[in-house]
Protein backbone atom coordinates (compact mmCIF):
# COMPACT_ATOMS: atom_id res chain seq x y z
CA UNK A 1 0.00 0.00 0.00
CA UNK A 2 1.12 3.46 -0.41
CA UNK A 3 -0.37 5.01 2.55
CA UNK A 4 -2.29 2.83 5.97
CA UNK A 5 -3.53 4.54 8.22
CA UNK A 6 -4.55 2.71 11.43
CA UNK A 7 -6.54 4.01 13.95
CA UNK A 8 -5.11 7.67 14.50
CA UNK A 9 -6.31 9.76 16.51
CA UNK A 10 -5.07 13.56 17.02
CA UNK A 11 -6.01 15.30 19.88
CA UNK A 12 -5.37 18.84 21.77
CA UNK A 13 -5.50 20.58 24.86
CA UNK A 14 -7.46 23.63 23.92
CA UNK A 15 -7.05 26.48 26.82
CA UNK A 16 -10.87 27.60 28.09
CA UNK A 17 -11.24 31.19 29.77
CA UNK A 18 -14.17 32.82 30.92
CA UNK A 19 -15.01 36.41 29.72
CA UNK A 20 -13.62 39.52 31.87
CA UNK A 21 -11.55 40.19 34.46
CA UNK A 22 -12.29 37.72 36.50
CA UNK A 23 -12.01 34.84 34.22
CA UNK A 24 -8.54 36.08 33.56
CA UNK A 25 -7.38 36.03 37.18
CA UNK A 26 -8.86 32.83 37.35
CA UNK A 27 -6.89 31.41 34.44
CA UNK A 28 -3.77 32.73 35.57
CA UNK A 29 -4.27 30.90 38.83
CA UNK A 30 -6.01 27.52 37.57
CA UNK A 31 -6.10 26.79 34.07
CA UNK A 32 -8.50 24.94 32.60
CA UNK A 33 -8.69 22.86 29.28
CA UNK A 34 -10.94 20.93 27.26
CA UNK A 35 -9.78 18.11 24.96
CA UNK A 36 -10.45 18.50 20.99
CA UNK A 37 -10.13 15.27 19.16
CA UNK A 38 -9.12 16.72 15.84
CA UNK A 39 -8.74 13.12 14.53
CA UNK A 40 -10.40 10.19 16.49
CA UNK A 41 -9.61 6.58 15.21
CA UNK A 42 -9.70 6.99 11.50
CA UNK A 43 -8.88 4.12 9.53
CA UNK A 44 -8.19 3.55 5.62
CA UNK A 45 -5.36 2.62 2.92
CA UNK A 46 -4.97 4.01 -0.39
CA UNK A 47 -3.28 2.20 -3.13
CA UNK A 48 -0.47 2.95 -5.06
CA UNK A 49 -1.57 5.28 -8.12
CA UNK A 50 -4.74 6.04 -6.55
CA UNK A 51 -6.49 9.12 -6.70
CA UNK A 52 -8.89 9.72 -3.52
CA UNK A 53 -10.93 13.07 -2.42
CA UNK A 54 -10.46 13.40 0.86
CA UNK A 55 -14.22 15.22 1.92
CA UNK A 56 -15.31 16.49 5.35
CA UNK A 57 -16.80 19.93 6.92
CA UNK A 58 -14.73 22.98 8.02
CA UNK A 59 -13.17 21.34 11.48
CA UNK A 60 -13.55 17.85 10.64
CA UNK A 61 -10.32 16.83 10.50
CA UNK A 62 -8.69 17.20 6.85
CA UNK A 63 -6.14 19.16 7.51
CA UNK A 64 -5.06 17.68 10.51
CA UNK A 65 -4.67 14.14 8.94
CA UNK A 66 -2.96 15.76 5.98
CA UNK A 67 -0.06 17.63 7.97
CA UNK A 68 -0.22 14.05 10.06
CA UNK A 69 0.58 12.02 7.14
CA UNK A 70 3.13 14.55 5.65
CA UNK A 71 5.15 14.11 8.94
CA UNK A 72 4.19 17.42 10.41
CA UNK A 73 2.65 16.18 13.25
CA UNK A 74 3.18 13.72 15.80
CA UNK A 75 0.07 10.91 16.03
CA UNK A 76 -1.53 10.81 19.66
CA UNK A 77 -2.17 7.35 18.95
CA UNK A 78 -2.58 4.76 16.27
CA UNK A 79 -0.07 3.97 13.26
CA UNK A 80 0.55 5.67 10.04
CA UNK A 81 2.38 4.57 7.22
CA UNK A 82 3.12 6.35 3.83
CA UNK A 83 5.48 4.10 1.43
CA UNK A 84 7.11 2.33 3.80
CA UNK A 85 7.57 5.31 6.36
CA UNK A 86 6.52 6.69 9.53
CA UNK A 87 5.69 10.34 8.49
CA UNK A 88 7.09 12.21 12.30
CA UNK A 89 10.19 10.46 11.67
CA UNK A 90 10.81 12.80 9.04
CA UNK A 91 13.24 10.63 7.05
CA UNK A 92 15.59 11.97 4.24
CA UNK A 93 14.08 9.20 1.98
CA UNK A 94 10.78 9.88 2.82
CA UNK A 95 10.89 13.74 2.36
CA UNK A 96 11.93 12.91 -1.09
CA UNK A 97 8.92 10.78 -1.60
CA UNK A 98 6.17 13.34 -0.79
CA UNK A 99 4.69 16.82 -1.07
CA UNK A 100 2.06 18.78 0.32
CA UNK A 101 0.64 21.37 -1.24
CA UNK A 102 -1.91 23.76 1.08
CA UNK A 103 -3.68 26.56 -1.31
CA UNK A 104 -3.71 28.87 1.76
CA UNK A 105 -0.22 28.66 1.86
CA UNK A 106 2.61 29.32 0.07
CA UNK A 107 6.18 28.21 -0.53
CA UNK A 108 7.47 30.80 -3.34
CA UNK A 109 9.34 34.13 -2.11
CA UNK A 110 7.59 37.01 -2.47
CA UNK A 111 10.21 39.34 -4.36
CA UNK A 112 11.64 36.95 -6.54
CA UNK A 113 10.84 35.34 -9.30
CA UNK A 114 9.69 31.80 -9.14
CA UNK A 115 12.64 29.98 -10.66
CA UNK A 116 14.75 31.32 -7.70
CA UNK A 117 12.50 29.06 -5.40
CA UNK A 118 12.83 26.44 -7.89
CA UNK A 119 16.69 26.32 -7.74
CA UNK A 120 16.39 26.73 -4.15
CA UNK A 121 13.93 23.13 -4.13
CA UNK A 122 16.40 21.36 -6.11
CA UNK A 123 19.34 22.28 -3.98
CA UNK A 124 17.03 21.09 -0.96
CA UNK A 125 16.06 17.78 -3.02
CA UNK A 126 19.73 17.10 -4.37
CA UNK A 127 17.72 16.80 -7.71
CA UNK A 128 20.55 16.53 -10.48
CA UNK A 129 20.69 19.25 -13.11
CA UNK A 130 19.48 17.12 -16.01
CA UNK A 131 16.48 15.58 -14.38
CA UNK A 132 15.69 19.58 -13.09
CA UNK A 133 15.47 20.71 -16.38
CA UNK A 134 13.56 17.94 -18.09
CA UNK A 135 11.41 17.90 -15.03
CA UNK A 136 11.12 21.77 -15.25
CA UNK A 137 10.30 21.83 -19.29
CA UNK A 138 7.58 19.02 -18.41
CA UNK A 139 6.11 20.86 -15.90
CA UNK A 140 6.44 24.00 -17.82
CA UNK A 141 4.70 22.71 -20.83
CA UNK A 142 1.58 20.83 -18.14
CA UNK A 143 0.72 24.04 -16.73
CA UNK A 144 1.37 26.57 -19.31
CA UNK A 145 3.94 28.44 -17.32
CA UNK A 146 5.61 30.43 -20.21
CA UNK A 147 7.66 33.84 -19.18
CA UNK A 148 5.62 33.33 -15.76
CA UNK A 149 9.11 31.74 -13.99
CA UNK A 150 10.78 35.06 -15.07
CA UNK A 151 8.39 37.74 -13.42
CA UNK A 152 8.41 38.47 -9.51
CA UNK A 153 5.96 36.42 -7.58
CA UNK A 154 4.14 39.37 -5.78
CA UNK A 155 3.51 40.71 -9.69
CA UNK A 156 1.53 37.30 -10.29
CA UNK A 157 -1.82 36.73 -10.54
CA UNK A 158 -3.65 33.80 -7.82
CA UNK A 159 -4.01 31.80 -10.24
CA UNK A 160 -0.62 32.38 -11.89
CA UNK A 161 0.90 31.81 -8.14
CA UNK A 162 -0.94 29.14 -8.04
CA UNK A 163 0.39 26.86 -10.92
CA UNK A 164 3.54 28.15 -9.73
CA UNK A 165 3.65 26.66 -6.64
CA UNK A 166 2.29 23.44 -7.59
CA UNK A 167 5.64 23.28 -10.30
CA UNK A 168 7.69 24.13 -6.94
CA UNK A 169 5.98 21.36 -5.12
CA UNK A 170 6.53 18.67 -7.70
CA UNK A 171 9.88 19.20 -9.15
CA UNK A 172 11.11 16.72 -7.32
CA UNK A 173 8.70 14.27 -8.94
CA UNK A 174 6.94 13.07 -5.28
CA UNK A 175 5.07 9.59 -5.73
CA UNK A 176 2.69 11.30 -3.29
CA UNK A 177 0.74 14.25 -3.54
CA UNK A 178 -1.06 15.61 -0.57
CA UNK A 179 -3.57 18.33 -1.55
CA UNK A 180 -5.05 20.47 0.13
CA UNK A 181 -8.04 23.10 -1.45
CA UNK A 182 -5.01 23.29 -4.36
CA UNK A 183 -7.51 25.01 -6.93
CA UNK A 184 -8.91 27.75 -3.72
CA UNK A 185 -9.51 31.38 -5.06
CA UNK A 186 -9.25 30.41 -8.29
CA UNK A 187 -11.80 31.38 -11.67
CA UNK A 188 -13.24 28.19 -13.27
CA UNK A 189 -10.96 28.21 -15.87
CA UNK A 190 -8.05 27.88 -13.86
CA UNK A 191 -9.75 25.53 -11.75
CA UNK A 192 -10.13 23.32 -14.87
CA UNK A 193 -6.27 23.69 -15.65
CA UNK A 194 -5.32 22.76 -12.41
CA UNK A 195 -7.21 19.58 -12.88
CA UNK A 196 -6.21 18.94 -15.78
CA UNK A 197 -2.38 18.76 -14.90
CA UNK A 198 -2.93 17.18 -11.52
CA UNK A 199 -4.77 14.31 -13.95
CA UNK A 200 -1.79 14.39 -16.04
CA UNK A 201 0.82 14.32 -13.78
CA UNK A 202 -0.96 11.12 -12.00
CA UNK A 203 -0.92 9.04 -15.39
CA UNK A 204 2.68 10.43 -15.95
CA UNK A 205 4.17 9.39 -12.81
CA UNK A 206 1.84 6.77 -11.17
CA UNK A 207 1.72 9.13 -8.68
CA UNK A 208 -0.56 8.58 -5.24
CA UNK A 209 -3.51 11.99 -5.13
CA UNK A 210 -5.26 12.79 -1.66
CA UNK A 211 -7.34 15.60 -2.75
CA UNK A 212 -9.31 18.34 -0.38
CA UNK A 213 -11.54 20.57 -2.08
CA UNK A 214 -14.61 22.12 -1.02
CA UNK A 215 -15.00 22.74 -5.17
CA UNK A 216 -16.44 19.31 -5.55
CA UNK A 217 -15.75 19.65 -9.49
CA UNK A 218 -12.26 18.99 -8.39
CA UNK A 219 -13.18 15.39 -6.54
CA UNK A 220 -16.06 14.27 -9.49
CA UNK A 221 -13.29 15.20 -12.33
CA UNK A 222 -10.47 13.61 -10.26
CA UNK A 223 -11.53 10.68 -7.87
CA UNK A 224 -13.54 7.89 -8.17
CA UNK A 225 -13.18 7.17 -4.66
CA UNK A 226 -13.99 9.67 -1.27
CA UNK A 227 -12.86 9.03 2.02
CA UNK A 228 -15.91 11.50 4.15
CA UNK A 229 -15.32 12.44 7.82
CA UNK A 230 -16.55 14.84 10.07
CA UNK A 231 -15.88 15.58 13.72
CA UNK A 232 -12.71 13.22 13.38
CA UNK A 233 -14.48 10.12 12.48
CA UNK A 234 -14.66 8.53 9.28
CA UNK A 235 -18.57 7.96 7.63
CA UNK A 236 -17.61 7.06 4.10
CA UNK A 237 -15.21 5.13 2.30
CA UNK A 238 -15.79 4.02 -1.16
CA UNK A 239 -17.20 4.71 -4.81
CA UNK A 240 -18.50 7.88 -5.55
CA UNK A 241 -21.00 7.08 -7.80
CA UNK A 242 -22.03 4.28 -5.09
CA UNK A 243 -22.34 7.30 -2.62
CA UNK A 244 -24.33 9.36 -4.79
CA UNK A 245 -27.00 5.74 -5.36
CA UNK A 246 -27.00 5.31 -1.86
CA UNK A 247 -27.61 8.89 -0.55
CA UNK A 248 -29.72 10.22 -3.33
CA UNK A 249 -32.13 7.32 -4.88
CA UNK A 250 -33.98 9.52 -6.82
CA UNK A 251 -32.73 11.52 -10.00
CA UNK A 252 -34.19 14.90 -11.56
CA UNK A 253 -35.81 15.13 -14.84
CA UNK A 254 -35.69 18.72 -16.22
CA UNK A 255 -38.69 19.67 -18.65
CA UNK A 256 -38.53 22.45 -21.23
CA UNK A 257 -42.37 22.29 -22.35
CA UNK A 258 -43.82 23.87 -25.44
CA UNK A 259 -46.87 25.39 -23.66
CA UNK A 260 -47.97 25.30 -19.55
CA UNK A 261 -48.74 22.50 -17.97
CA UNK A 262 -50.55 21.80 -14.60
CA UNK A 263 -48.34 21.32 -11.36
CA UNK A 264 -51.14 18.46 -10.43
CA UNK A 265 -50.16 17.08 -14.50
CA UNK A 266 -46.71 16.95 -14.00
CA UNK A 267 -47.27 15.74 -9.81
CA UNK A 268 -48.28 12.14 -11.41
CA UNK A 269 -44.71 11.27 -13.09
CA UNK A 270 -43.16 12.70 -9.97
CA UNK A 271 -41.96 15.00 -6.86
CA UNK A 272 -42.35 18.48 -8.45
CA UNK A 273 -39.30 20.26 -7.50
CA UNK A 274 -39.81 23.35 -9.53
CA UNK A 275 -42.42 24.92 -12.03
CA UNK A 276 -41.66 28.06 -13.60
CA UNK A 277 -43.34 28.98 -16.49
CA UNK A 278 -42.22 26.85 -19.31
CA UNK A 279 -39.57 24.68 -17.31
CA UNK A 280 -40.06 22.43 -14.81
CA UNK A 281 -38.07 19.57 -12.37
CA UNK A 282 -39.49 16.50 -11.29
CA UNK A 283 -37.41 14.04 -9.18
CA UNK A 284 -38.19 10.73 -9.96
CA UNK A 285 -36.55 7.12 -8.54
CA UNK A 286 -33.51 6.16 -10.20
CA UNK A 287 -35.58 2.77 -11.27
CA UNK A 288 -38.07 4.56 -12.59
CA UNK A 289 -36.43 7.63 -14.75
CA UNK A 290 -36.25 6.15 -18.28
CA UNK A 291 -39.50 4.97 -17.92
CA UNK A 292 -41.42 8.28 -16.74
CA UNK A 293 -38.78 9.76 -19.08
CA UNK A 294 -40.61 8.07 -21.87
CA UNK A 295 -43.50 8.74 -21.02
CA UNK A 296 -43.47 12.48 -20.29
CA UNK A 297 -42.25 12.47 -23.95
CA UNK A 298 -45.08 11.32 -25.39
CA UNK A 299 -47.70 12.35 -23.32
CA UNK A 300 -47.07 15.88 -22.29
CA UNK A 301 -46.14 18.59 -24.88
CA UNK A 302 -42.21 18.42 -23.91
CA UNK A 303 -39.90 20.42 -26.19
CA UNK A 304 -36.98 19.26 -24.79
CA UNK A 305 -35.42 16.75 -21.57
CA UNK A 306 -32.75 16.05 -19.62
CA UNK A 307 -32.00 13.74 -16.76
CA UNK A 308 -29.12 14.49 -14.29
CA UNK A 309 -27.69 13.15 -11.15
CA UNK A 310 -28.63 15.76 -7.64
CA UNK A 311 -25.80 18.58 -7.03
CA UNK A 312 -23.15 16.19 -5.78
CA UNK A 313 -22.62 19.22 -2.92
CA UNK A 314 -26.02 18.72 -1.92
CA UNK A 315 -25.36 15.12 -1.43
CA UNK A 316 -22.11 14.89 0.36
CA UNK A 317 -23.98 17.89 2.87
CA UNK A 318 -26.61 14.90 3.58
CA UNK A 319 -23.65 12.63 4.61
CA UNK A 320 -21.74 15.25 6.40
CA UNK A 321 -25.44 15.65 7.95
CA UNK A 322 -25.23 12.12 8.91
CA UNK A 323 -28.09 10.68 6.84
CA UNK A 324 -25.23 8.67 4.54
CA UNK A 325 -23.72 7.41 7.76
CA UNK A 326 -25.42 3.93 8.64
CA UNK A 327 -25.12 2.50 5.28
CA UNK A 328 -21.99 4.03 4.48
CA UNK A 329 -19.46 3.10 7.17
CA UNK A 330 -19.82 -0.94 6.03
CA UNK A 331 -18.86 -0.16 2.88
CA UNK A 332 -15.56 1.65 4.94
CA UNK A 333 -14.67 -1.22 6.37
CA UNK A 334 -14.55 -3.35 3.42
CA UNK A 335 -12.35 -0.99 1.19
CA UNK A 336 -9.56 -1.11 3.87
CA UNK A 337 -8.28 -4.28 2.12
CA UNK A 338 -6.97 -1.87 -0.27
CA UNK A 339 -7.35 -1.16 -4.03
CA UNK A 340 -8.56 1.52 -6.67
CA UNK A 341 -11.55 3.39 -6.00
CA UNK A 342 -13.06 2.21 -9.17
CA UNK A 343 -13.19 -1.29 -7.57
CA UNK A 344 -14.54 -0.60 -4.53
Amino acid sequence: MSITVSNLSKYYEVHKKEPGLRGSLAAFVRRKYETVKAVDALSFTIAPGEMVGFLGPNGAGKTTTLKVLAGLLHPTAGEVQVRGFTPFQRRHAFLKQITLVMGQKQQLFWDLPALETFEVNRVIYEVPADEYRQTLHELTELLELGDLLKKQVRKLSLGERMKCELAAALLHRPQVLFLDEPTIGLDVTMQARVREFVAAYNRRYEATVLLTSHYMADVTALCKRVIVISSGHLLYDGNLQSLVERVAPHKLIHLTLSRPVAREVLAAYGTVRRLEGLEAELSVERAETTRVGARLLTEQPVADVNIAEPPIEAIISEVFAGKGEPEAVPEAHESLGGGRGDTT
